[in-house]
């Protein structure tokens, strides 16, 4: 079973029904395997489901990150955008060149601990954005 299955399955479960829009959403996302605005997925899933409407993108991604299994992100341009949540991480992101570098969360598990330790808060979501200047344009003075 891959994992746009198992996804189907589990909401199926939870009571949700799995339409053609959702799928083909799940299945742009999948594939990238990376980060994408909203207007990529219309783009990528409008090729296969005709009528296809930009406003049911974006609530159906929106449902899809309540019940986590996309994550939505800001990364720096004022815009959200979603990936599969498939794996706790973090991004740095050169300010300068937009470069960016994916972080493991297992280096923050630590800061993460603390976080809620200190605040009693049980933290339920790990995908933070870092900026800063990548190594090339720190050295070019950017």
């Amino acid at each position: 079973m891959n994992s746009i299955d198992s996804l189907s399955t589990m909401l199926r479960k939870q009571g949700f029904r799995m339409t053609p829009q959702r799928l083909a959403i799940l299945k742009v996302l999948s594939d990238a395997g990376r980060h994408l605005s909203p207007s990529d997925v219309y783009a990528s899933a409008s090729k296969n489901i005709p009528g296809l409407t930009e406003a049911t993108v974006y609530r159906t991604l929106e449902f899809l990150a309540r019940q986590d299994v996309v994550l939505a992100a800001h990364i720096g341009n004022g815009k959200m955008v979603y990936e599969m949540a498939e794996c706790d991480h973090h991004h740095l992101i050169c300010r300068a060149c937009g470069n960016t570098l994916q972080i493991d969360h297992a280096l923050l598990q630590k800061l993460y601990q603390q976080l809620e330790g200190a605040s009693g808060y049980r933290l339920t979501t790990s995908h933070l954005t870092f900026f800063g200047l990548c190594p090339d344009c720190k050295e070019g003075g950017k």
